[in-house]
């Protein structure tokens, strides 16, 4: 397979496969900004619209379930040590 024909199969994969409530949200609120923008002629509205409709159609970002916020256990439990500066 060529390297066009893989990078091809990978975006299609990144638009079909793993759909989440915040995808749909995502898409959902780039098309109503992109539309209304588009109605009242908006150039930076409709730049914002693409890029929620980008983001929610290719998994970017926090629409892809990138946005976890990780629980650190070891610096909860780690005791620290200070110095006594005189």
């Amino acid at each position: 397979m060529t390297k066009l024909k893989i990078q091809s199969l990978i975006l299609l994969q990144r638009i079909f496969l793993p759909w989440n409530i915040t995808r749909v949200l995502f898409l959902f609120i780039g098309i109503s900004v992109f539309y209304q923008a588009v109605l009242d002629n908006l150039g930076i509205g409709i730049v914002f619209g693409l890029y929620f409709i980008a983001t929610g159609l290719f998994a970017w970002g926090c629409a892809g379930g990138n946005c976890q916020v990780t629980n650190n256990d070891q610096a909860v439990n780690s005791e620290i040590e200070f110095k006594e500066i005189k």
